[in-house]
């Protein structure tokens, strides 16, 4: 009686050799590929980085879109005078995207968009009456990346900014899109105390989004 286990077809060692080039090729692939996809984050993050720490803040008039005006005021408030503390001042929280991240003095070292979200030169604080507080975050994958779903923040959607003992409440009233130029145009109205949020466009490094948020209610 034949022996069954000839009767088995074998794989032959070309056969063999050729799947494990395969195999061999495929990982080299998707480790090629995760390499490349690293070093193209880490491009991005330090290019965003690089961008809002010398950004330069233009404010607009609603009404007068076409000029621009050049805001040099410094962050107001009482943070300004004393001693500069790391620890956070105040919270930002966005309910729509399951968001609350503190925020530093705007003097501090971390007071950086590669380590924080981060308060813009221009900016003040909450409390100032018709005021204009603007922080910006990385969108995107990384660790850092505190802004990562900030575009799904819509119209009529609410942010809150907690401060000395408040609780500043805003609803985003502007949504739009701006060539990344180094200079930053912010587009609201003068009358009103806003918060301005920023961050690159998802899936488009070239453009940054910016959120205008007006001022609708203070909680003690």
């Amino acid at each position: 009686m034949p022996n069954k286990l000839n009767n088995k077809k074998r794989i032959s060692p070309t056969t063999t050799a050729a799947i494990g080039a395969t195999l061999t090729l495929i990982g080299g692939f998707f480790l090629f590929y995760n390499f490349v996809e690293s070093k193209k984050i880490m491009a991005y993050d330090y290019m965003a980085n690089t961008y809002y720490n010398k950004v330069e803040v233009v404010e607009v008039e609603p009404m007068e879109i076409n000029e621009e005006e050049d805001i040099n005021e410094a962050v107001e408030g009482e943070q300004l005078s004393g001693e500069v503390t790391d620890d956070y001042i105040g919270y930002l929280t966005i309910p729509k995207i399951n968001f609350m991240k503190g925020f530093l003095d705007s003097r501090s070292v971390n007071n950086d968009v590669d380590k924080n979200i981060m308060i813009l030169d221009g900016s003040t604080y909450p409390d100032v009456e018709k005021g204009n507080f603007i922080i910006a975050g990385h969108s995107g994958n990384a660790w850092k990346s505190f802004f990562r779903d900030l575009h799904n923040v819509e119209i009529g959607d609410k942010a809150y900014v907690s401060y000395k003992g408040k609780k500043y409440e805003y609803t985003v009233k502007n949504k739009y899109k701006q060539q990344k130029t180094g200079k930053l145009a912010i587009y609201r109205d003068y009358s009103k105390t806003t918060l301005t949020l920023i961050t690159c466009t998802n899936n488009d490094s070239t453009t940054q989004t910016v959120f205008i948020a007006e001022l609708t209610n203070i909680e003690e």
